[in-house]
């Protein structure tokens, strides 16, 4: 049994990832901290150092957290770029860049893409170009983590869960079950690869 913090539990990734790590002791976060065990910022290392400073050791890190504003390229502000930029890039680099010291020993970090990276929609810009940044982070800093600790990104298309919500937005697209999602967190947390991109598509 391994002790997995996951960041963003209460999300409808987060809890799909909860599905694939039931046989571990689970420690949840979000930003709220409401049903979760703590609370936390991933865009500020303030926050993430008093998180990790609280729960001590962990053998891996799973962080489901990258919220995206959306909005065609000509309209899209730098304020909508920035805030984009901020969390899903910046702020998961955060969690690597502070977790590193708290993660045991040939543990690991799982991070989150999202399938607009291949599979680009209207208005979703930011979410693609910030999720395809996070990827190639992944792959070339896996090259530089100390301790035998490892790094992947799941990347999934919408949940079967998620479809009455984002449905409507992409037309085409084939929902998955969060337990598949699951499942390549599970892969990620349990499995021996790093730098490696997880595509859970239909």
């Amino acid at each position: 049994m391994k002790t997995v913090l996951v960041i963003g539990s209460t999300g409808s990734v987060g809890k799909a990832a909860l599905t694939g790590l039931s046989e571990h002791k689970v420690i949840t976060a979000n930003r709220s901290g409401e049903s979760a065990d703590h609370a936390v910022d991933i865009t500020s290392e303030t926050s993430l150092k008093a998180l990790f400073d609280t729960i001590g050791k962990v053998d891996a890190v799973v962080n489901t957290v990258g919220f995206c504003e959306y909005a065609t390229f000509h309209e899209m502000t730098d304020q909508q770029w920035r805030a984009t930029i901020d969390s899903k890039l910046i702020g998961q680099m955060n969690v690597v860049r502070v977790g590193t010291e708290y993660v045991t020993d040939g543990g690991s970090f799982t991070l989150i893409s999202g399938i607009l990276s291949v599979k680009p929609i209207p208005y979703a810009i930011a979410d693609a170009t910030t999720s395809g940044a996070i990827e190639t982070f992944a792959k070339c800093v896996a090259f530089e983590m100390p301790r035998g600790l490892r790094i992947n990104v799941i990347n999934p298309t919408v949940l079967a869960e998620s479809w009455d919500v984002y449905g409507e937005m992409m037309p085409g697209f084939q929902p998955v079950p969060s337990t598949l999602v699951g499942k390549a967190f599970q892969r990620s947390v349990d499995g021996f690869i790093s730098g490696q991109v997880l595509t859970v598509d239909a």
